[in-house]
């Protein structure tokens, strides 16, 4: 069989939506005549820990781990921050919200000294070990999962010294984008020129959404076009129980994720606010369930509003779990970030939800997300302001509950492509393209 080096930080026991991708292509690829061959961190600062995916690893996937120096510890000292503190829920402000001078210094020392991103302290580390992992393992092609983008000038560097082909993936834009720093010349500037080097000189790219594609393009007017590749998200039947958990009682909304900055949840509740007001839903009967990592000025939206004694939260919880909670609930609540890219956003998330089999609400601009949903007729999408919308979509799935009305019907012909075991198939294509002697 021949074997892939997946360069990756994202790797159990991290959670969250971005392990996913390089969990299930680990656990797919020698179906296809590929041995994943992973090299991750060892103790790394995730942004979630999930114990319980470590189970989910497959058996016969060769996982090496090396140190890295992450300068986050340093960040919540400097900041006053709690030492487990999520960065990314209380580090990306909301609109209005200022940072204070602490949080203004450790940004800029991170934007000016930190680039491509703060874990280029893996960079050291990760390296030599790769070269050491191609020698023992006779590896054939890399594979180079972002963010973060450490991993990708990782694998350029180890590319440069072995020859060898090199499929530099992406699950979000790189400069430019909505979680990128805010750089001054200089910084801004190697930034752009290390992006610009890893789309150059990678044998192919591939990319979670077409929207990627484009902004790599934009950047690099003169890329060929053949070497980027769309590789979408996707779901794992195996994931879900068979038994169905449906909630009968109350019609019950759930969100799973994180939420802080340009994602809340502010719009969403002020239309249920406004059902509740005008007597056309009953309180008594929903439950809105937000499972995952919130930032403060969420939690805040939580307390502040009419509704709150019909929400629950939750913390992060195990995948599995998160899971099970997808299956209890009777429709499923997107939030797309508001931002200039979010037409092209389509957030892993979604395909899970899919994967559910219940109704979806998106907030989200008409775009990927919109086509996605209409291509497998499994949900609503209502622009993030505009109320009305959000206010029709909900009342509509409230009323099939209370009547059981039974009007969800997907196109299971489109929902099956976006299985992971058909996804993982696409990545194999490309690991047999990359490494033919005429690609080389």
């Amino acid at each position: 069989m021949k074997k892939v080096l997946i360069i990756s930080y994202y790797f159990p026991p991290s959670g969250g939506p971005g392990v996913q991708r390089v969990l299930k292509f680990a656990k797919f690829l020698p179906e296809f005549g590929w041995q994943p061959v992973v090299l991750t961190v060892e103790g790394g600062d995730y942004p979630a820990r999930d114990e319980s995916l470590l189970d989910e690893i497959p058996q016969h996937a060769i996982v090496y781990r090396t140190k890295i120096f992450e300068p986050y510890h340093l960040y919540r000292k400097l900041t006053g921050k709690p030492p487990h503190a999520a960065v990314d829920v209380e580090n990306i402000p909301g609109a209005g919200k200022k940072k204070s001078p602490a949080e203004s210094f450790a940004e800029f020392i991170r934007s000016t000294f930190f680039i491509p991103d703060a874990r280029i302290g893996w960079y050291p580390f990760a390296v030599p070990e790769a070269l050491k992992i191609i020698r023992q393992e006779k590896i054939q092609v890399l594979y180079s999962s972002s963010p973060p983008y450490t991993t990708s000038i990782i694998a350029r560097e180890v590319h440069r010294r072995t020859g060898l082909p090199w499929i530099a993936g992406f699950r979000d834009p790189w400069t430019d984008f909505l979680s990128t720093p805010e750089r001054w010349s200089v910084p801004q500037s190697i930034d752009r020129h290390l992006e610009r080097s890893v789309f150059r000189e990678a044998t192919l790219v591939e990319a979670a959404w077409n929207g990627i594609l484009k902004d790599i393009t934009k950047k690099c007017p003169d890329i060929d076009q053949k070497k980027l590749i769309h590789i979408p998200n996707g779901f794992d039947p195996e994931d879900y129980p068979k038994a169905d958990a449906l909630n009968k009682k109350k019609f019950t909304v759930a969100y799973t994720g994180s939420m802080y900055g340009k994602r809340n949840p502010q719009t969403f509740l002020r239309a249920v606010e406004e059902l509740v007001r005008e007597k056309k839903i009953d309180l008594k009967k929903i439950t809105l369930k937000f499972i995952g990592r919130f930032g403060s000025e969420v939690h805040a939206m939580f307390e502040r509003t009419s509704i709150r004694h019909a929400i629950e939260t939750m913390p992060y919880t195990p995948h599995a779990q998160s899971i099970g909670e997808l299956l209890r609930a009777n429709m499923l609540l997107l939030v797309v970030d508001e931002a200039k890219e979010s037409e092209e956003i389509v957030p892993g998330k979604v395909f899970e939800y899919i994967g559910a089999r219940r109704p979806i609400i998106a907030l989200a601009p008409e775009g990927a997300v919109a086509q996605l949903l209409s291509e497998t007729k499994t949900g609503y999408v209502a622009h993030n302001q505009d109320i009305a919308a959000i206010k029709a979509a909900f009342l509509e799935c409230y009323r099939n509950f209370i009547y059981h009305r039974k009007t969800f019907r997907p196109n299971w012909n489109a929902v099956k492509r976006y299985e992971r075991r058909e996804t993982t198939r696409l990545l194999a294509r490309l690991l047999d393209l990359a490494s033919s002697p005429k690609s080389t």
